[in-house]
């Protein structure tokens, strides 16, 4: 049996990991269900004699057309089949099953005023990973995700496209083997599930969690290079960094400093230098100072860590909000009509996201080209070739690839934020393009494996190179170890883009400090 998770209005990024990368199942409480239905019941007794948005009035410029009573079911199939017009490429079955997770916690709520049908089926959705197809060029991000959500809107109605058991298939035929009954439409279902911003909220959760598993591989790769090149401590220590406020590079040189803790490599600079016999040289052959790729790893992944870990809290509050509309206050007993569907909170969190994560991927570079680099290193033969000098080319043709990935990321980290453009008639005249930006920061996620992959392999190389064998710390030489099996020694050329392909898996499913 798996494990249950119940869904309670308070979902943490650990929760979200549980259900999309440990497959839990989820289960609305009965709390849960009673909130969404009180809610139902008092939108559908308070609308009665009034106007209110989207229940009985036309959508976007034009709301100001009123919608006769035997219309209103209708409006809201309108709705749905008129905006699941998506573009571009599928969205793979991880962000889709997160941002239903998402929208189905913002939902119980019991601010939306949805029947619990749509908890019920988006239940069942999520626990038996039926994921529905939605595109990922859609929405603007104010006004919600309304494309994207339009696409989940379509399959809970028993409509539309989904992927089940690795096949793109109709909804209906799907529902029908698992004995799933659509949603009822009685109120606003339609627009009350378009109406947010599930989709760059759960694109962007994916996102944090792949960025701080990023991360600490990055963190491994600085810790290993700093034994290759037997560098000198103090720029790791406690006292150096405590000598600057900032929590996320003491973090940083904390993880360092526990990594290389046993090592027999790194250098105490009052042994090699704070003595007389170095105090009479007068040229150092040996440098005094690592290069900026070694010594200044703290101030660069410090940012890194603090930016990722705001972005988990904006996110995480984002997804235990009412970002809907209208708000359906039960208590007050009232409907307030609003923006809480605007993005610009998640859009502008993940722009800050993909500027640390390209930053990142510009680190693993330079630390590969400084390892790559034997005029720099004076360690390593060129190109860390453990061929033949000339006859053989060891990683050099990776580094083009690594040095192209890391160009297209700064292209890409240009902000979505700013990049509003009015459209529906100028209603929307100002949004957020979350979605956008998050997708955006998938890619370049993605890519800042590739880049690490790169240089993950290399590290590999010099370490059998050099030999180092038990002077090394107890961390690397474990990672050392697994890497091991699946990176082969390069003498002979070989293609390497199965090796390529297959450590970037690697470092996308496992962490490398628990």
């Amino acid at each position: 049996m798996r494990p249950m998770l119940p869904i309670n209005n308070t979902l943490s990024l650990d929760d979200f990991y549980k259900v999309l990368f440990e497959n839990t199942e989820i289960q609305p409480t009965s709390k849960n269900l009673e909130r969404i239905d009180a809610s139902f019941k008092f939108l559908k007794e308070f609308s009665k004699n009034k106007v209110i948005y989207g229940v009985n009035t036309g959508f976007g410029p034009m709301a100001q057309y009123k919608i006769k009573d035997k219309d209103r079911l209708q409006l809201q199939y309108n709705l749905i089949r008129s905006h699941a017009s998506g573009l571009g490429k599928p969205m793979d079955a991880l962000y889709v099953k997160a941002l239903m997770l998402a929208r189905l916690n913002t939902l119980s709520l019991g601010k939306s005023g949805v029947h619990k049908s749509v908890a019920e089926v988006m239940q069942q959705l999520i626990n038996k990973n039926i994921t529905p197809l939605i595109f990922e060029h859609g929405g603007v991000g104010a006004s919600g995700d309304l494309v994207q959500l339009a696409h989940l809107a379509l399959v809970l109605i028993g409509e539309g496209e989904v992927f089940y058991k690795g096949k793109r298939r109709e909804t209906k035929e799907v529902f029908s083997e698992e004995n799933i009954k659509p949603i009822k439409i009685e109120i606003r279902e339609g627009l009350a599930l378009m109406n947010g911003t599930s989709a760059m909220t759960g694109i962007g959760i994916v996102n944090v969690i792949y960025a701080k598993r990023l991360l600490n591989w990055s963190v491994f790769c600085s810790a290993a290079i700093n034994e290759i090149v037997q560098a000198y401590d103090d720029h790791l220590s406690y006292e150096l960094n405590a000598a600057k406020k900032h929590y996320g590079q003491q973090y940083i040189a904390e993880k360092m400093r526990n990594h290389l803790k046993d090592s027999k490599l790194t250098r105490d600079r009052n042994e090699h230098l704070y003595n007389d016999a170095a105090d009479k040289n007068t040229y150092f052959k040996e440098k005094v100072q690592e290069y900026y790729s070694l010594r200044c790893v703290p101030q660069i992944l410090g940012p890194v860590y603090d930016t990722i870990a705001h972005t988990a809290k904006i996110l995480i509050e984002e997804v235990n909000s009412a970002n809907d509309n209208p708000i359906i206050d039960v208590e007050n007993e009232q409907v307030y009509h609003g923006g809480n569907f605007h993005g610009d909170y998640v859009a502008l969190e993940m722009d800050k996201l993909k500027l640390v994560i390209t930053k990142m991927s510009m680190l693993a570079e330079r630390q590969l080209n400084y390892l790559l680099n034997n005029k720099l290193n004076d360690i390593l033969p060129p190109f860390v070739n453990l061929g033949k000098l000339g006859l053989n080319f060891g990683m050099q043709g990776a580094q083009f690839s690594a040095v192209s990935t890391t160009a297209e990321n700064q292209m890409l980290s240009n902000p979505m934020y700013i990049h509003s453009i009015p459209n529906n008639n100028d209603n929307q005249d100002i949004v957020s393009m979350g979605t956008n930006a998050a997708n955006i920061t998938k890619t370049v996620i993605d890519n800042a494996f590739e880049v690490l992959s790169v240089e993950i392999i290399t590290i590999v190389q010099a370490l059998r190179y050099l030999n180092f064998s038990e002077k090394l710390s107890d961390k690397t030489r474990q990672v050392l170890e697994e890497m091991n099996k699946i990176i082969p020694e390069i003498k002979a050329d070989a293609p390497l883009y199965k090796t390529n392909a297959e450590v970037k898996e690697y470092l996308k499913k496992h962490e490398v400090y628990k």
